[in-house]
């Protein structure tokens, strides 16, 4: 991973808080993850209690400091680092004894690591004097994994001071936050997510650790979350202009993950992965060119000879058949493994009612919802206290949220100074719009029901995170919102931070008792679902340019479970029978969207 640990998976962001303090938890065991940045107010409260249960010093950032934001985020990314430092120092001077950190450290890696194989040596050799020799190289060895960072580019508003005027553009959400990674003193990715920010972009040349230095190496990498292959050349391109490097293109299925989903035009994620396989070399040779020529001419240190630039995917992985075939087939750097890790309280944030709920949760349980006040379908759980108390304000006729945080205030329609749509103040100015306009009674229902699906993800995604840490809340709002993929369904339990290592890497199975399809088969069967709700939700009349994406949106699944039938006729499936069982999974999947009609509608 970014930090060229042994393990070959990495766990990527989830929410604001599930995987806020993560590192801590996993990179002394050489696991890297990812942490969103993105919620000053809830990073500032994480410092202060894990500097309490630590022993470190803590002192506070006042929320009245104008470049608060960028400040709590160094002071928080500098901690977790001195941490990590400190827990990899204690590991070192461990003894190999069955229960110590070092040796689970050295248990839980791939059996294709080097350290592995050397590790086992060490524990079959009998002579002392050898043993000695190789726990000490066994030490130098040891590496933490990486403390990533998250940005969602697009959530980048323009912040005022207590007086109320505008601050300059350096101050924005995203740019502040940047700021704060780039003068942190980690070596380590910021995995850039949720499409373009040229701005935001642009700013990070006022930073000297996105590029190479005397020795040609980059302090501080760019990865970048692409949904296809497109993306991630024009993003990639914008950087290379700049002179930045792309480290790394992680690759998310649009809508097998967990949070925000990308359904895009219909591409599935095999054909994605295999235009990334063969066309790699051209990309690489592409950026290579434009990024040696900015750099010359700007009078920087050029990169090394061969930097690396790494491909990896993510999104609804749940077996080592799955992780192992995406690796060696489309000849993956890694994988990403999120919504499993929420089931293993070693790793992530999630409190005790919401744990219990995941675990007892029905298929149906897990769907793409509207909830998202950015007006992108967001992966939702039906069993969150947050959806519950949505409810139970809208039988008060209280819809909404008071809004506190602002994080997702864009919309302008009523107001001069941007609100969010899930606020009860937008709800119910929007509300009284419907309710008096020239609308069909059907449709004016249908409306108010899009509006109040909105929720507040602000203290939603970040409440867990106080729970589970004794935390102080945030206004006292207690209810959570989680996103976990729909992938989630099929692990039953609670797990220990070595067992989901261990059946990632396929030594032990934790879903021997559950039936589960094909990763392709899954995610396949979400974008047909997606693609029958949304054409249920235009009423039998929708716009030309709308008949036109959805037309295209289901040619492309086409191609792509055609391309699932040739693939998997010519791979070697565990057997024979599942084999057959999923090639006739992809006949009915095809047969299902066959059944699909997009141009019966009226085109207005």
């Amino acid at each position: 991973m970014s930090n060229n640990t042994p393990h070959t998976f990495h766990i990527p962001v989830m929410g604001l808080g599930y995987t806020i303090d993560t590192p801590l938890k996993v990179a002394k065991f050489g696991i890297s993850s990812v942490v969103s940045i993105m919620e000053d107010h809830l990073i500032e409260e994480m410092r202060k209690v894990h500097s309490k249960r630590l022993n470190y010093k803590y002192e506070p950032i006042s929320s009245k400091d104008i470049d608060r934001r960028s400040k709590r985020i160094k002071a928080y990314l500098n901690f977790m680092n001195d941490v990590v430092n400190e827990q990899i120092s204690t590991l070192k001077n461990e003894d190999f004894s069955p229960n110590s950190d070092i040796t689970k450290y050295f248990t839980m890696l791939p059996e294709s690591a080097f350290e592995k194989s050397l590790y086992l040596k060490m524990l079959n050799t009998e002579d002392l004097t050898v043993k000695k020799v190789l726990e000490s190289k066994l030490k130098s060895f040891i590496k933490a994994g990486s403390i990533d960072v998250n940005i969602m580019t697009k959530l980048d508003n323009q912040n005022y001071s207590g007086d109320g005027e505008l601050l300059p553009a350096e101050y924005s959400d995203a740019k502040s936050v940047l700021k704060g990674y780039a003068e942190s003193n980690l070596s380590s990715s910021i995995i850039f997510s949720a499409g373009m920010n040229p701005k935001l972009f642009t700013y990070c040349e006022n930073f000297d650790d996105f590029y190479p230095d005397s020795n040609g190496e980059i302090k501080k990498k760019v990865v970048l979350k692409v949904s296809d292959y497109r993306s991630a050349v024009i993003q990639g391109k914008m950087f290379a202009k700049k002179g930045i490097w792309v480290s790394e293109f992680r690759i998310e299925s649009g809508l097998n993950c967990g949070g925000h989903a990308f359904a895009t035009h219909g591409f599935l994620l095999g054909p994605i992965l295999e235009e990334f396989k063969e066309k790699r070399q051209e990309l690489y040779d592409e950026l290579y060119e434009i990024c040696v020529k900015t750099l010359s001419e700007s009078n920087r240190n050029i990169l090394p000879l061969n930097p690396s630039l790494k491909i990896t995917a993510q999104g609804g992985i749940g077996t080592s058949d799955e992780d192992k075939f995406l690796m060696n087939y489309y000849n993956l750097d890694g994988t990403g493994w999120g919504s499993p890790f929420l089931l293993v309280p070693e790793s992530t944030n999630v409190d005790e009612e919401t744990l219990k709920a995941l675990i007892t949760a029905k298929k149906k349980d897990f769907y793409i919802s509207n909830s998202s006040p950015l007006g992108v379908p967001f992966n939702n759980f039906r069993g969150s206290s947050s959806e519950e108390q949505r409810m139970e304000r809208i039988e008060k006729h209280k819809a909404g949220s008071p809004c506190y945080k602002k994080f997702l205030s864009f919309n302008t329609e009523f107001t001069e100074k941007p609100i969010c749509t899930a606020s009860r103040q937008f709800q119910k100015l929007k509300m009284e719009q419907v309710k008096n306009s020239e609308l069909s009674d059907l449709r004016k229902a249908y409306e108010v029901e899009k509006i109040m699906e909105k929720e507040c993800l602000c203290e939603g995604l970040g409440a867990s995170a106080i729970l589970t840490n004794d935390g102080e809340l945030s206004h006292k709002l207690d209810a959570v919102s989680i996103c976990p993929g729909p992938n989630t369904y099929y692990f039953k339990g609670t797990y220990k931070l070595s067992e989901m290592v261990d059946h990632i890497y396929g030594r032990l199975n934790v879903l021997n008792k559950i039936s589960r399809p094909h990763i392709f088969i899954n995610e396949a069967q979400l974008y047909i679902d997606y693609l029958k709700k949304e054409l249920d939700a235009q009423l039998d009349v929708m716009s030309e340019k709308q008949q036109q994406y959805y037309q295209v949106f289901k040619e492309n699944l086409e191609k792509g479970l055609n391309y699932y039938t040739g693939l998997l006729s010519s791979l070697k499936m565990s057997s024979k029978k599942a084999l057959e069982n999923t090639l006739e999974q992809i006949e009915e999947l095809k047969n299902n969207l066959q059944a699909i009609q997009v141009r019966g509608f009226s085109v207005v």
